[in-house]
């Protein structure tokens, strides 16, 4: 069995394997109603598309957790905790990305096949999916469970001697998990400016969508800002300065990123639905699951964690 700071170290990087997959499709979920041929669709599908990207933006919710989770929480450590928090992000957030290839595919199909060959698409490419990432995976796990393989336990409170290296190095790998996000939708943003359905969209949504695409590269800055910082402040040294400073960063660019995907979220449901309040209505529901899962919940599991901690050096004293 691995030692735990390898198996963090992996979940990790499968985190951002899936958050590249998912970046490049909500960045074209993000593009879709500022194309022409959007308008001509009918209804259905064009909220079709609408849910889909909210399901996009549950997965890439889930997906960015686990670096809050370290950074918040266990403050850069390596833990059994967090490698069952990553664990679990990952499992879940497969599931509504699956319900929006099955949506992709029902969309692209009614264009081309109708609606018989659209609903047997959607169906064979979720069914591929659930079976690949969870029909094949569960049996599996199953089968080791019964050999004697040790699951991951949440409450686990295992944790792996981690030098100063090992934390930079995570911290490092966690703004590789956010940038791509940033990275895809930046272009997908800056892109949309040149179609023509953008210069048709009232003057305070083109407002917005200039917002947003600040918000992200500032977001994008952000997470490039530490291989800067290592380079020409620290001299490459790893030091508690950078690591802090990386920290701060990489939480950061998440709070930014998530009020770019939120303010850019009030552009296309206006645009959808022709109401201005729903967006902003769907944008507040994004930034409150956004910051609630990101800062809030880990800041109470920070607290709740430490509150045993704190109780024993006071019996002690």
């Amino acid at each position: 069995m691995a030692d735990l700071k390898i198996q963090v170290k992996h979940a990790l990087d499968e985190a951002r394997i899936l958050v590249v997959g998912t970046s490049v499709l909500l960045g074209f979920h993000y593009r879709a109603p500022l194309e022409a041929g959007f308008d001509r669709l009918p209804t259905i599908l064009q909220l079709m598309k609408l849910g889909a990207l909210g399901l996009l933006l549950v997965t890439t919710m889930l997906l960015l957790t686990p670096p809050a989770v370290h950074q918040i929480v266990e403050g850069g450590a390596d833990t059994r905790r967090l490698h069952g928090v990553t664990t679990l992000a990952c499992a879940l957030a497969l599931l509504p990305f699956a319900m929006t290839l099955a949506i992709d595919f029902f969309f692209a199909g009614e264009l081309v096949l109708g609606p018989a060959g659209a609903i047997g698409l959607a169906l064979g490419a979720l069914g591929l999916a659930l079976g690949a990432w969870y029909g094949v995976g569960l049996w599996a796990r199953r089968r080791w469970r019964r050999r004697g393989g040790i699951a991951t336990s949440l409450r686990s409170t295992e944790v792996a001697r981690t030098t100063l290296t090992d934390r930079i190095e995570h911290v490092l790998t966690e703004a590789r998990v956010v940038l791509p996000g940033a990275q895809a939708l930046l272009g997908f943003q800056f892109a949309g400016i040149l179609g023509e359905t953008f210069e048709r969209l009232p003057a305070s949504s083109r407002l917005l969508h200039l917002g947003s695409l600040g918000f992200i590269a500032l977001a994008m800055m952000m997470l490039m800002t530490p291989a800067a910082w290592h380079r020409m402040v620290e001299d490459g040294e790893d030091t508690e300065r950078f690591h802090r400073i990386a920290s701060v960063l990489v939480l950061s660019a998440m709070a930014t990123l998530a009020l770019g995907l939120a303010v850019e979220l009030v552009v296309v449901v206006r645009k959808v639905t022709g109401d201005l309040r729903l967006g902003v209505a769907a944008a507040l529901v994004a930034l409150v699951m956004f910051y609630g899962v990101w800062f809030g919940l880990t800041a109470w599991a920070r607290a709740r964690l430490s509150r045993p901690r704190a109780s024993s050096a006071q019996r002690a004293a």
